[in-house]
């Protein structure tokens, strides 16, 4: 099947996000041409509320079909977790979307025909320095090109749950952490201890396992 991308479009024919009137519309490239092949208006209206954006959300996830690609000016909150439990990557974009069609298919593409390194390296994992309370540093993954993420390294154990705390020692704070961190209502203080070196604390805000 040929590659399909999706972009969140105002009505200036601009990349916007999800939280404006917009429309959403996936193009397919045949040929060398990118073209639309189907389009869905995405309205939240002056008032909305989380309830009603998880429900539009899923009716966009069914929208999507077998498109895995999303892009948008800005994809944050309910929409950026939604769109990556259901396995798309997501690409945030200002201007006009056949400028960045041809790029971001080629990234998609390069990111695929690279082999997986992720078993021949040991991937670093939180330790439990007293009970409940973890730390663990992702510098090197950071600062080295190992083909792992960050995400990959600690969203699974943010998913379980099974913490208080955890100390998170870095050289930048990730980009998709802030998302998480609202999502699950958790507390984060962030200290920047050394050059290039960050250290977050992220909490809980209640003490259950």
């Amino acid at each position: 099947m040929a590659k399909q991308i999706a972009v969140c479009i105002g009505y200036n024919g601009q990349i916007t996000d999800l939280y404006q009137n917009s429309k959403v519309i996936v193009y397919q490239r045949n040929q060398n041409l990118w073209q639309k092949v189907r389009e869905k208006t995405f309205s939240m209206g002056d008032n909305f509320d989380i309830k009603a954006l998880r429900e539009m959300m899923a009716e966009l996830i069914d929208f999507l079909g077998t498109c895995k690609t999303f892009v948008g000016r800005k994809v944050t909150g309910i929409p950026y977790f939604t769109l990556e439990k259901y396995g798309c990557s997501i690409w945030e974009f200002e201007g006009n979307p056949l400028d960045f069609l041809d790029y971001i298919l080629d990234k998609e593409e390069e990111e695929q025909r690279k082999p997986s390194v992720q078993n021949s390296i040991s991937l670093p994992t939180p330790v439990e320095f007293f009970s409940g309370c973890y730390r663990i540093s992702i510098k090197e993954i950071q600062e080295n090109n190992l083909g792992v993420t960050s995400k990959q390294v600690l969203l699974p154990f943010m998913r379980q749950g099974k913490y208080y705390s955890l100390e998170i020692i870095c050289n930048h704070v990730p980009p998709w952490l802030e998302n998480e961190i609202l999502l699950n209502q958790l507390e984060r203080r962030t200290e920047v201890i050394g050059q290039n070196e960050v250290k977050i604390a992220i909490m809980k805000k209640s003490c259950t396992l």
